[in-house]
C-alpha cells in the first residue's frame, strides 16, 4: 500500500485553482469503473466541488513521477480517494476508490477543526 506525506502547497493549490483540466488515458478512464464502480465524471467532481482535502505526496513506494492524493466528496456526497499526477498543468488521475469509513471520519474531523477556527 502506498504511503503519503502531507504537503501544505497541495491544500493551497486545491483552494486557489478555479478551473481544473484533466487528461485521461484509455486504461484509467475505464479501470476505476470496473474495479471500484467510480465514474470518470465523479473523479472530476471531487476537484470541482471545492471540498477536497489533501492527503499528500506519495513517499513509498518510491516512483519516478510525483503522485498526489486527495480525499473529497462528489456532487452526490460519495467520498472518494483520488491519486493523480500533474502533467503540463493537467490532472492525470491514476487511481480512484471509495473512501473507507476511517478515512471519511478523518475527513469530517478535519472539516470540524477548520470550522472551529473560522
Amino acid at each position: 500500500m502506498a504511503k503519503f506525506e502531507y504537503i501544505e502547497w497541495l491544500l493551497v493549490w486545491l483552494l486557489e485553482t478555479k478551473t481544473f483540466r484533466f487528461e485521461w488515458d484509455a486504461g484509467n478512464s475505464t479501470k476505476n469503473v470496473l474495479k471500484h464502480g467510480v465514474l470518470q465524471n465523479e473523479v472530476e467532481e471531487v476537484f470541482k466541488l471545492g471540498s477536497a482535502l489533501p492527503i499528500g505526496i506519495q513517499v513509498r513506494p518510491v516512483i519516478p513521477e510525483e503522485r498526489l492524493a486527495i480525499v473529497g466528496p462528489t456532487f452526490e456526497n460519495r467520498m472518494l480517494i483520488v491519486v493523480f499526477t500533474l502533467r503540463a498543468g493537467k490532472i492525470r488521475p491514476i487511481s480512484v476508490r471509495p473512501a473507507h469509513k476511517k478515512e471519511k471520519t478523518q475527513y469530517e474531523a478535519i472539516l470540524r477543526k477548520i470550522a472551529e477556527r473560522i
